[in-house]
């Protein structure tokens, strides 16, 4: 919704185009996991589904106060549903791939949680295999050391850590553009284009 996503893009973006870039970067994350063989895909939503949510996909709604709560939660939530090792991702990285991910679900299979840091120092992916809440509450979110905080939370609980590469989040138009560069295929780049950027 225009004033309530991406709204680190405005300026210079009105809200309205801010809001088709996040349209944009949504639809490029659920068609990556869409690519990707997974038991089964969730999606953790503040809203309605739309005619955008490829088939397949569970909907459960996004619950607590603080980001730390939300992942926590969309973490128990999707476990409830089927209990199972989680690959968890955002929106902001449009760039995201089913190779990426796979890699993610399979490292699972050996490893206690997987992580994916951000170039903005937060993270991209968390994949864990058993959730427990007490590895993300607290964690200050949207800082430039989550990511830091996030993995010396994850290795004081003695989990063994997969590391994926640092992808960008798109969190302003230079990042939106670099990741379009990164993926000229994508809606992102799409998106960025109409808009004449």
């Amino acid at each position: 919704m225009p004033g309530r996503v991406k709204t680190r893009l405005t300026p210079p973006l009105r809200p309205a185009e801010a809001a088709a870039v996040a349209r944009a970067c949504l639809r490029d994350s659920l068609r990556a996991v869409a690519a990707t063989p997974a038991g089964q895909r969730v999606l953790a939503l503040d809203g309605l589904p739309g005619s955008w949510l490829p088939e397949d996909f569970v909907v459960i709604p996004q619950r607590g106060d603080g980001l730390d709560e939300r992942l926590a939660a969309a973490f128990s939530d999707a476990h409830r549903l089927r209990p199972a090792p989680i690959v968890l991702i955002g929106m902001d990285t449009p760039q995201v791939t089913p190779a990426l991910l796979g890699e993610a679900g399979r490292a699972l299979r050996e490893h206690d949680a997987v992580f994916g840091p951000a170039a903005d120092g937060g993270f991209w992916l968390l994949g864990l295999r058993r959730p427990d809440p007490e590895l993300l509450l607290g964690v200050p979110m949207s800082h430039p050391e989550t990511g830091k905080q996030q993995l010396d939370r994850l290795e004081r609980a003695g989990l063994a850590v997969h590391h994926l590469p640092e992808l960008i989040d798109v969190d302003t138009v230079a990042d939106a553009a670099a990741v379009a560069a990164q993926a000229p295929d994508s809606c992102l780049a799409a998106e960025l284009r109409r808009l004449g950027r």
